[in-house]
């Protein structure tokens, strides 16, 4: 019996981080792609949003999946991984705003920050937030390949889906 409890525990725990994760999307002239982190998780399982205690997510950037390794490995090196192996998102205020919520939330990659308004909207116990944000808000230049034959385009649409408990 112990062991059903504890299997079922392990079941529940790796459920609940599924259930966290940011997806970066972006686009070249040639195709789409889209670099996934869902390798994080509150300590207490589920993110808490009140006042005085607002989310500091950090992600490893050598955790987020595009899917094809030498497309993860080229967003690793964007990214510059070595240097620069984490990146933050952490939430400066969090307000309801009839049946969604509005967030300022700080982005921080490379040692460069900016802050953005992002609209949430709660969907069976997450919290689903989009974002429209550019490489060169960061000062980063979209890399080209092949020569300049396939060029990654600026913009790119940040994808937040958080369990929580509001």
């Amino acid at each position: 019996m112990k062991l059903l409890y504890l299997l079922f525990g392990f079941i529940t725990l790796f459920a609940q981080a599924q259930e966290n994760f940011v997806q970066i999307n972006g686009s070249t002239n040639v195709n789409k792609f889209q670099c996934v982190n869902n390798k994080f998780k509150a300590e207490t399982g589920v993110y808490a949003f009140t006042e005085r205690n607002l989310p500091n997510i950090i992600l490893k950037v050598n955790e987020f999946d595009c899917g094809n390794k030498m497309m993860t490995k080229d967003f690793q090196k964007i990214l510059n991984s070595e240097k620069y192996p984490n990146m933050t998102i952490k939430f400066i205020n969090f307000t309801k705003v009839q049946k969604n919520y509005i967030a300022v939330v700080e982005v921080k990659m490379m040692n460069q920050s900016k802050r953005y308004n992002v609209e949430f909207e709660i969907e069976n116990n997450k919290l689903i937030g989009r974002k429209n944000v550019k490489f060169s808000d960061f000062n980063i230049t979209p890399p080209k390949k092949m020569g300049g034959m396939i060029v990654v385009k600026d913009d790119l649409n940040l994808v937040f889906s958080l369990a929580t408990k509001i």
